[in-house]
């Protein structure tokens, strides 16, 4: 098997170089066909040869050395050497007609002892055999920088060390070395499978075209041409990662509003009045306005035909703060913005912004203490306006301000359900309306029955609550949690239905750049922690009713509004994200910045799609976005303005040169096509780079390739 056929010509081809840069797999990837995985390549490595006498032991083996080349039919024999320094090769160079003389893209003294010691060598035993100078590991030059690769080096330190990028070696020192020693030069990779055939056909040519100087009359050697030039090889192109939203919050901090009971104005009664042991849970208007229609239609019944029945005692218990829980605070600044009988001239936006907020205005006819109505409806028993004492209750103290005078107790809206709404059940109810759920292990729920809580939840109009209840009697939990996200869902619509857009018993007015809104105190505390100490601590906007916000405009601040009130940004421009992404660093609030992340990116890509051109927004916000911590969105700009870097040149080169230092250093270098491409062509003549033209054949990216074989 392992002699030579008839008109065929045997080619030996012996592969030298130092050890660990990749010869023996460079000759199995070309003689047995053999693939190897990342992880394979990244074990410790151990000296091995291949054996030549596998051509005559494997019959695949040698049948995979017979190749036709510029139509002469050739055996390839590939004879592998130890790349130990002091060992004696001179049997493998015996008769060899060309060598491979290789190192590692990621070694440099590999390339530096090619010149040094490999060459003399070789000219020493084989003074006239074409020599071929081959890079290995052609990946790692593009591979160091992928993450997948990065993190599979992290978890196996300090056994594997990732490559550095002040290891490789650019393909212009490779080809610098090559024509100093006067041979051709060529890069490989096994693990992509690049410019393997390509080298060894190449080498076939090296050796018939030496052949045929000594046997010039062969005249099957007549068509065989010179050692071709190989194509540059293209990096894969950076993948550009899709941004992944922050962990939403909205669940928990709806508990924790609910737990804190912060800047409560509603009181809900049920077993019985609270002399009697009747269960008291305070509570906010505005949500459970929001989560159930009949509780919105409760509040928003006119009681001014009760007025009548106060009695005398009450208006003298009115305090000239319009009902809110601070008293002797004056803020000279803002107290311009409140409803008063001269303040006509203001827009009328405005005043009806200020008419709305229960807690800005003096009270009206339906809501001064005193007031009492009984009601006709199988949950609610009455309703009434009172003076509430909170010093008895189980109200957290962090309702209360720290400046709040005991001598004067807040205006309550107080409703006392029936009997068919036990305290147990009102406790679950009012947990659901909060967090769509009815378990919590913090809050100790008490246990009760689920067809009470069925009947309560059909009383207060509330179907996802009956819906819920009734997979629960069916054994069907497993249903609930998509029935808690789409409650939570709705209950964030209705919050910017009736409380963002329609003001609905808002407590607290902001003053922005260009105009004022309302909004409602708990909510801004339960979900921003800047917000909570501004609100809780010693500060003067927790007793203020309306808070100057300077730097902000109202459409930004509207944005965050909607992002607190209902987990989620509106459709944005490009130029608004960046006042939103200010003000969410400096607010904290991590969640908004990926969600505007997002939305940037993805009207970038609709974008792209369409043809246009975003390399100038990008480079505009860049920088800004880098000092407000908008890591997803730098990441993608820098991505796209790499990948398109020529044309960011010539178009944007003011902008691009007017960069910080460390932005124009990562953009040359991550760039792709890489510089190395298309500053040192080894085409005759200098051939530059066509974008329109790819270089070579894209690889797939390195993420995508397996880690285990």
């Amino acid at each position: 098997m392992d002699s030579e056929q008839p008109h065929q010509e045997l080619v030996k081809c012996v592969v030298v170089g130092d050890t660990a840069v990749g010869k023996t797999r460079l000759i199995c990837a070309r003689a047995c066909n053999k693939k190897f995985s990342l992880s394979q390549l990244l074990n410790t490595h151990v000296p091995t040869v291949f054996a030549i006498d596998q051509y005559r032991i494997y019959k695949e083996v040698l049948e995979r050395s017979c190749v036709v080349v510029d139509g002469v039919n050739v055996s390839l024999r590939l004879w592998d050497t130890f790349g130990d320094h002091d060992k004696d090769r001179r049997f493998a160079y015996g008769r060899s007609d060309v060598v491979l003389l290789c190192f590692s893209v990621a070694n440099p003294v590999s390339l530096r002892n090619c010149r040094v010691m490999w060459y003399p060598e070789i000219r020493r035993f084989c003074p006239n055999t074409p020599i071929l100078l081959v890079g290995c590991k052609n990946d790692l030059r593009y591979i160091c920088k992928d993450e997948e690769y990065l993190r599979y080096c992290q978890d196996r330190s300090p056994l594997v060390r990732p490559v550095r990028e002040c290891d490789l070696v650019m393909p212009c020192e490779g080809r610098a070395v090559a024509r100093e020693i006067g041979v051709e030069y060529y890069e490989t990779s096994v693990l992509t499978y690049f410019g393997v055939n390509e080298v060894f056909d190449n080498v076939i040519r090296a050796a018939l075209i030496s052949r045929r100087q000594q046997r010039f009359w062969m005249t099957n050697l007549k068509r065989v041409q010179r050692p071709t030039l190989q194509v540059p090889f293209c990096p894969p192109k950076p993948k550009v990662q899709e941004p992944s939203p922050v962990r939403s919050t909205l669940q928990e901090d709806l508990h924790c509003l609910l737990s804190c009971a912060a800047f409560t104005d509603l009181v809900l009664v049920a077993g019985g009045s609270t002399t009697s042991g009747g269960t008291v849970v305070h509570t906010h208007r505005f949500l459970v306005a929001a989560a159930s229609t009949a509780f919105h239609k409760l509040l928003m019944t006119d009681l001014s035909d009760c007025a009548a029945t106060r009695r005398s005692s009450d208006s003298s218990m009115l305090s000239g703060t319009f009902g809110d829980t601070t008293l002797g605070n004056f803020n000279s600044d803002t107290e311009c913005l409140l409803a008063n009988d001269h303040n006509q001239h203001r827009p009328a936006r405005i005043r009806e912004a200020v008419k709305r907020r229960s807690s800005m205005q003096t009270l009206t006819q339906d809501q001064r203490p005193g007031i009492h109505r009984e009601l006709n409806h199988p949950a609610f028993q009455a309703i009434s306006i009172e003076q509430w004492d909170d010093r008895g209750s189980e109200q957290s103290s962090c309702d209360r301000s720290p400046r709040q005078s005991p001598a004067w107790l807040p205006i309550q809206t107080v409703v006392h359900l029936s009997k068919l709404v036990t305290g147990s059940v009102l406790r679950v109810l009012l947990h659901f309306l909060y967090t769509g759920t009815i378990f919590c292990r913090e809050c100790q729920l008490p246990s009760i029955d689920l067809s009470e809580l069925k009947q309560a939840a059909e009383f207060l109009e509330l179907p996802e609550l009956q819906m819920y209840t009734s997979n629960l009697m069916k054994k069907e939990e497993f249903l609930n949690n998509d029935l808690s996200q789409q409650y939570l869902q709705m209950l964030s619509g209705r919050l910017k239905e009736l409380c963002l857009e329609g003001g609905l018993f808002s407590d607290v007015m902001f003053q922005l750049e260009d105009g004022t809104t309302a909004v409602h105190r708990p909510l801004l505390m339960a979900r921003c922690d800047m917000m909570h100490a501004m609100f809780s601590g010693d500060f003067r906007e927790s007793n203020a009713k309306v808070i100057t916000f300077p730097g902000v405009k109202l459409r930004t601040f509207h944005i965050l509004l909607q992002y607190l009130y209902t987990d989620s940004v509106p459709t944005l421009k490009i130029r608004e994200c960046l006042p939103v992404i200010e003000l969410g660093n400096r607010l904290c609030l991590p969640r908004l910045i990926s969600l505007v992340e997002i939305e940037i990116i993805d009207l970038f890509q609709r974008v792209i799609q369409a043809g246009g051109d975003v390399s100038e927004d990008c480079i505009y916000l860049l920088e800004p976005l880098q000092m407000h911590n908008a890591d997803q969105l730098v990441e993608w700009c820098l991505t796209c303005m790499a990948t398109n870097y020529n044309h960011v040149c010539h178009k944007h080169t003011k902008q691009l040169r007017a960069l910080h230092p460390e932005n124009q250093a990562y953009l040359n270098r991550h760039r792709w096509p890489p510089v190395c491409l298309e500053s040192r062509s080894p085409y005759p003549g200098g051939v530059t780079h066509d974008p329109a033209i790819p270089w070579g054949k894209e690889i797939p990216t390195y993420s995508s390739l397996r880690l285990s074989s």
